[in-house]
């Protein structure tokens, strides 16, 4: 289990968060990597897994893209190994991205995990999030600068760097040390010898983003079919001019949608999305019965929830006495507002055992829900 230290969370949400940088010196103690190279490159061999190799000779950039079936061949000069999303494959890298979960789990994108040479990077740029990057084995030299106007290049057509950013931090960060960078900051990371990095990733859904999500959501759900009227047209002298209060008209068809219910179950059917739900069913369904699955909640057997999963839900009125709904990969799952209590312990920890072994009749949706979401892989049992 990984515990953040020397942070002050309501100090760092109030002055750094989407404000400043800030370098949290061992902000995990006694830190222990959670994989090694070695797993990072077999990661990169699996097709449906997101990796790339850059490197730099003699100025010369080069990125290539995973799987990788014999990884040497591309690890020439100063080269870092990326891989994105490990946090949906190794669960103590799940646990150490939800370390950071005093920012809310859905904001959270994924942990991209690096393995550099010395003196290998990616070049000075800018990401569009906010990122903490912990440092593991080995040391890497950051340099961070403000919000600017930079020089943007392109030394390789997948590798967008800038030029010309001045540094308010220029630290070498060691085993166990943090550095939070906000989004549109300039940074440059230099391997000082072999090491790990871990990045934790946040979404920052665009307008564009948003809109095909929720244009796609109402196709599929056969939503918003109304169409335009005109009852009161009159006559106009050109017959291709567009009237305000037509424009107006179309704006309020178009608002009418974001005050509905609909656009609420969208949001959080769109937060939960993680991962290709098709290929997780896949990999994780199982095949427990109902007596199964009660069987092991009373014998007090854990649960555990499948790395790189979100579980949302929307806040509710505190009087509110309607079914409790949250979402899994775009999928919606209901119980009685009894069983609200119950189901948010379990989907606010990664293991998950039932304290109440006394199941009764009453327990009949939590048992149901329970065998619904092992049998679909988001939560499995002990062995």
């Amino acid at each position: 289990m990984y515990s953040l230290n020397n942070i002050d969370i309501k100090q760092f949400l109030t002055q750094y968060w989407q404000k400043q940088p800030l370098v949290i010196k061992q902000g995990f103690a006694n830190f222990i990597d959670p994989l090694d190279e070695n797993d990072l490159a077999g990661l990169s061999q699996e097709p449906s897994v997101d990796s790339r190799i850059v490197s730099q000779t003699r100025n010369s950039w080069e990125v290539s893209h995973g799987p990788f079936e014999d990884i040497n061949a591309y690890c020439v000069g100063a080269w870092s190994l990326l891989v994105q999303s490990v946090d949906h494959f190794i669960p103590e890298a799940d646990e150490l991205m939800r370390a950071f979960d005093f920012i809310p789990h859905w904001r959270m994108d994924d942990l991209m995990v690096s393995f550099s040479n010395k003196d290998a990077g990616v070049g000075p740029h800018l990401d569009q999030y906010d990122v903490f990057i912990i440092q593991g084995k080995g040391s890497r030299r950051w340099k961070v600068g403000l919000p600017g106007s930079f020089e943007a290049i392109t030394p390789h057509k997948d590798l967008s760097q800038i030029t010309g950013f001045q540094s308010v931090i220029d630290q070498v960060l060691m085993p166990g040390d943090i550095i939070y960078i906000p989004a549109n900051h300039p940074h440059n990371g230099i391997a000082l010898e072999e090491c790990l990095n871990y990045s934790v990733g946040f979404r920052a859904p665009s307008q564009q983003e948003m809109l095909s999500s929720f244009a796609d959501f109402a196709i599929d759900n056969n939503l918003f079919t109304a169409r335009y009227t005109d009852a009161k047209l009159a006559p106009r002298e050109f017959s291709g001019e567009i009237k305000q209060h037509e424009i107006a008209r179309f704006k309020e068809m178009l608002q009418q949608l974001l005050e509905t219910d609909h656009f609420t179950n969208w949001t959080a059917h769109f937060l939960s999305q993680s991962r290709d739900k098709q290929e997780f069913d896949e990999q994780f369904m199982q095949n427990f019965s109902l007596q199964e699955v009660t069987e092991k909640l009373q014998a007090g057997v854990h649960f555990f929830r499948s790395p790189g999963i979100k579980a949302v839900f929307v806040e509710q009125q505190p009087s509110s006495i309607q079914d409790f709904t949250f979402y899994l990969q775009g999928e919606a799952f209901s119980v009685p507002h009894a069983d609200k209590a119950l189901v948010t312990e379990l989907l606010n920890k990664a293991d998950f055992c039932l304290n109440d072994t006394k199941l009764d009749q009453s327990s009949m949706f939590f048992t149901q829900l329970m065998t619904t979401l092992v049998n679909s892989g988001y939560w499995f049992p002990e062995d």
